[in-house]
């Protein structure tokens, strides 16, 4: 980097690990996106090719990185959940992107013909993305790919919780990207503090809403805009025709992928009390079908730390022992950080575990007697991050939509709205402000400049004063 954009003090970095670098490089970054914003397709374009080869190239360190933080995560787990949706949104980007940055011309009104109006998509600068424990890749990856699709330079705080993954991921960074393009930065929650109060242009930050309060106030001073995709307790709603045994072959899939530790995988879950027992007797055969000898098994992913096993287990003990049932034979293991799924019947309202996201394999059942008790039971909370329908009847499930409101929905199923690039994602409330993915998260990184273009020929000049008749006739006319 020349000294005339960075001075002759400091070298741009791939990885930062400290705050003085991590004010230095954000200077850097900054001054160079008023300089030379990237603004060609060819440009944007490299840079997602280069995202997709290290993918490619990095796919089998990444996943072993992920497996040492957790203690064991499967490998194909991690191929599912987190490199194959960030293949597929960067193949999405690669073929609609060169359209959505282009000027878009607009309707006008026809008292201002022939004048014109256009929108200019356009860089905001320097984007921030504070990235999460429980998909480091993906949730990286994801804002990654939209930030640059808008032409953005991007700075990433990776977790600390998953610092093998972190370290990983910003080596393979630095090789494949310039560091004036994409920095990783590194560290402690200092570091998170001191990151999240630099003035980025945007800051998007996925996590839990306790952290995401924090990130705001300290981006406010700034008046920096931010994207928070939170959590929440995201509730499943079964109505009296849905086929049981689908209900409980989704729902376990979302509730035991990465062990739960997912923040739209089904909280808890909603149904006639009649269902209660067939519910746990499926879930028993499910997990003896798709996890068998889970002490063992490789395909079922560990509690991330201590911290968040402790926590989980504390669930369970302060429950009464009858409103518990394991779905297997395998207790719950301190030192591997094995938790294996429970189920948990009526647990009282007001309990922990009623009251926070769970976020580990444990499942509440809760009963209702009519469908606008379950509107009014969603609508007494928080307004989740996802909300999950099954059944057949049309004015129910509607009932429901229209009646609460959630960050997404999905019916008959669980958890792949998140993969759909049509739809935008993100949360509501307390789950989250704003959203990405797509087009959407293209528009959320970049400034929508609003054009109006005057033509040589126009009648502008009749407006102007001394206002006579004609005038006042001409304006009452148009009030009127």
């Amino acid at each position: 980097m020349s000294e005339s954009l960075y001075g002759s003090q400091f070298q741009v970095k791939a990885i930062i690990t400290n705050q003085e670098q991590l004010q230095a490089q954000f200077q850097a970054m900054s001054k160079l996106s008023r300089q030379t914003p990237i603004l060609t397709w060819t440009q944007r374009l490299s840079h997602l090719e280069a995202l997709e080869q290290m993918l490619k190239e990095c796919q089998s360190q990444f996943a072993q990185a992920i497996s040492q933080d957790f203690n064991h995560r499967s490998v194909d787990e991690t191929n599912f959940a987190e490199l194959f949706p960030s293949f597929q949104a960067i193949a999405y980007a690669k073929k609609h992107g060169q359209s959505w940055m282009k000027t878009r011309r607009v309707g006008i009104s026809a008292l201002y013909l022939p004048a014109h109006n256009e929108i200019h998509p356009q860089p905001l600068g320097v984007v921030g993305i504070i990235v999460p424990w429980n998909y480091p890749l993906y949730l990286a990856v994801a804002p990654m790919i939209d930030a640059l699709t808008a032409g953005n330079r991007i700075m990433i705080k990776m977790s600390e919780t998953a610092p093998n993954f972190a370290q990983c991921f910003a080596e393979a960074v630095a090789s494949y990207f310039s560091a004036d393009v994409v920095s990783v930065v590194l560290g402690e929650v200092e570091v998170a503090k001191a990151f999240s109060e630099l003035p980025f242009d945007h800051l998007l930050y996925t996590g839990s809403t306790e952290v995401g309060k924090k990130v705001m106030a300290a981006a406010a001073p700034n008046l920096t805009p931010v994207t928070l995709e939170l959590g929440g307790k995201s509730p499943v709603v079964v109505l009296d025709d849905a086929d049981i045994e689908t209900v409980v072959n989704r729902v376990m899939m979302g509730k035991t992928l990465n062990a739960g530790q997912t923040c739209i995988a089904p909280d808890y879950v909603l149904l006639p009390r009649q269902y209660h027992q067939q519910f746990i007797t499926l879930a028993k055969q499910w997990m003896q079908k798709h996890y068998p000898n889970l002490a063992h098994n490789e395909d079922y992913t560990h509690l991330i730390s201590d911290e968040q096993f402790n926590r989980v287990q504390g669930y369970l003990e302060a429950l009464d022992t009858d409103k518990v049932y394991p779905l297997t034979e395998v207790d719950a293991h301190s030192k591997s950080r094995l938790f294996p799924p429970v189920i948990v019947t009526e647990p009282a309202l007001d309990s922990t575990l009623m009251q926070e996201e769970i976020f580990a394999p444990i499942l509440p059942l809760i009963h209702y007697d009519s469908i606008s008790e379950v509107v009014h039971f969603i609508n007494q909370r928080p307004r989740p991050l996802a909300l999950y329908l099954f059944g057949s009847d049309e004015d129910n499930l509607r009932y429901v939509m229209d009646y609460t409101v959630s960050g997404g929905v999905a019916v008959n199923e669980v958890i792949l709205h998140v993969a759909q690039h049509e739809l935008p994602f993100g949360g509501v409330g307390d789950s989250g402000i704003g959203a990405y993915h797509g087009q959407t998260g293209f528009e959320r990184f970049s400034h929508m400049k609003p054009v109006f273009v005057q033509s040589r020929l126009n009648a502008m000049n009749l407006l102007l004063p001394p206002y006579g008749k004609l005038f006042k006739k001409g304006i009452d006319w148009l009030i009127k």
